[in-house]
């Protein structure tokens, strides 16, 4: 596995995602409002097993990491996805949010509010 198996975030997108409530340079034209990206894993017997021996001895769970990093990624695309067919070029306050769901997988969602920005003159 390489670094970027770990690694996460936007890749160049004509939609712009921040955590932030702003962005330095830009004004907000319009708010569109709350957008989600949505994705459930099940969980892999093989990768619990080894996540389960993992914790005897300690230690990163590689295997788990990599697909909650591929998860997460998923769920962001989605968002963009979203945001963009309601017209946004940005998402502002953008945030991740984890739960177990009903003991068979866990839940991704991102989510943010879509906006209309552009460069302050």
């Amino acid at each position: 596995m390489s670094m970027d198996d770990f690694g996460g975030g936007q890749a160049q997108s004509d939609v712009l995602v921040v955590t932030t409530n702003d962005v330095p340079g830009y004004r907000v034209d319009r708010v569109i409002g709350e957008v989600f990206g949505l994705t459930v894993r099940s969980r892999n017997i093989g990768s619990q097993i080894g996540a389960g021996l993992k914790s005897m001895i300690g230690g990163e769970l590689k295997g788990l990491t990599k697909t909650l990093v591929q998860t997460r990624n998923q769920a962001m695309e989605r968002l963009v996805e979203q945001a963009r067919a309601r017209g946004a070029n940005a998402v502002l306050a953008f945030r991740f949010d984890v739960t177990e769901a009903a003991d068979t997988g866990t839940e991704v969602c991102a989510y943010g509010t879509a906006v209309v920005i552009s460069p302050v003159q």
